[in-house]
């Protein structure tokens, strides 16, 4: 699997989109240029094509329907290797340190009604 091809197909919201649309099934393309009605249909294919090429989507040809079908498998794969190894103990830890330091940051930034501050 090349992961810089499903990073790079995921990091535009548009193809997001076009993935989220894919959840409850398959849809044609004319399907989902509907659903984008600020993209051309043409704008549409060209994002089914780096879904596709990255192994997000799967497409089945029904004479001249264009099925198109979410495959997870690569954004499981990616999970699997990234975001589950990176969500360890440590990244809990850091996480905890930073919510500890953005609290203290906002007690220490919030106005006071001592006398001597007047």
């Amino acid at each position: 699997m090349d992961t810089d091809s499903v990073w790079r197909a995921l990091s535009n919201p548009l193809r997001r989109d076009l993935l989220d649309r894919l959840v409850p099934g398959p849809m044609t393309t004319g399907e989902l240029a509907a659903t984008e009605p600020e993209l051309s249909r043409f704008a549409v294919m060209q994002h089914l094509g780096v879904l596709e090429s990255a192994g997000l989507v799967l497409v089945r040809r029904e004479g001249r329907r264009r099925l198109n079908y979410l495959n997870a498998v690569p954004v499981q794969q990616v999970c699997e290797r990234w975001v589950r190894g990176l969500a360890g103990e440590s990244a809990r830890a850091a996480t905890a340190f930073q919510r500890h330091v953005e609290a203290d940051a906002a007690l220490n930034s919030e106005p006071t009604n001592r006398p001597e501050d007047k």
